[in-house]
């Protein structure tokens, strides 16, 4: 007999497919949206390497395996992000991005409720000016 086990974020989300299709619906809106001009302009004109990290880091913060930190380490992420100019329009324009992938993404509504308070206390937390 197997004990079961919860279904963890990551697997709440669609597993792999949907952790990239919510990056990757998260990026659509940075590159496009007017409401995002702000924080795309922090990023390469390419934004592959950026939805390729933000995959892998999400698919191990939602309980995936490690990706990110198999290939990078520790993520830091307030350190890898000091370079970078984040006041409250940048946090604030990124969450607009992420909110919308959100909501648009086929998950739970207490999944996503949690998700929403977790990444407005990550952005948060990215903020240095």
């Amino acid at each position: 007999m197997t004990a079961s086990r919860s279904p963890s974020h990551f697997d709440a989300v669609g597993g792999a497919d949907g952790v990239r299709a919510l990056v990757d619906r998260f990026y659509d809106l940075m590159d496009s949206a007017p409401e995002a001009a702000n924080i795309r302009l922090l990023h390469a004109r390419s934004l592959k390497v950026s939805r390729d990290k933000l995959y892998k880091f999400l698919t191990g913060w939602l309980g995936g395996p490690q990706l990110y930190v198999e290939e990078y380490g520790h993520p830091m992420l307030r350190a890898r992000h000091l370079p970078f100019a984040i006041a409250e329009r940048e946090r604030d324009e990124w969450l607009w991005c992420m909110r919308r992938a959100l909501d648009e993404h086929a998950m739970p509504d207490d999944l996503r409720a949690y998700l929403r308070q977790r990444f407005e206390q990550l952005a948060d937390h990215m903020r240095n000016r």
